[in-house]
């Protein structure tokens, strides 16, 4: 127990506050990117669900004896694109190959280059500077709070 920060949070020598801010800017950015991507997925799922209600619903319709409306819901809304010849899993999937795969290679490639790979270097800065020392709940890492996670219980 230490009561500092993990080596992996701790800024390599001769990095500026600018290259650290800049960085810690760039990961906030990258957590609204991964913030979408959950809302892409739940999106996706969300479709699904639709879908499958919807053709349930299409035969009720059909068994409530409304058949003119149950062809039309086949003909117009079941199986139909939410985005022009894509269905929810093929967005998912550009954006997961495209803006989120290249947003995260570049995000990786300034922290190896300019942080020797490490993540989080702002927030465990604002950390350190926010914390209470030897207060309980202000511990530096979990090892500080809970001890050697391998010692035995």
């Amino acid at each position: 127990m230490t009561d500092q920060p993990a080596p992996e949070h701790v800024r390599p020598d001769g990095v500026s506050d600018a290259t650290v801010e800049a960085l810690g800017k760039f990961s906030a950015a990258l957590d609204h990117v991964e913030h979408a991507r959950g809302h892409l997925y739940a999106f996706h799922r969300l479709c699904g669900s639709a879908e499958t209600t919807m053709e349930e619903a299409t035969e009720l319709v059909r068994e409530a004896g409304h058949d003119d409306i149950a062809d039309e819901m086949e003909r117009v809304i079941l199986g139909r694109n939410p985005l022009p010849g894509m269905w929810s899993f093929q967005m998912v999937e550009a954006y997961d190959d495209g803006f989120y795969a290249e947003t995260k290679a570049v995000h990786q490639r300034a922290l190896d280059e300019l942080v020797e790979g490490k993540r989080h270097v702002y927030e465990a800065e604002t950390k350190e500077r926010l914390r209470t020392r030897g207060r309980e709940g202000h511990e530096a890492t979990p090892d500080d709070a809970y001890g050697d996670p391998d010692r035995p219980a």
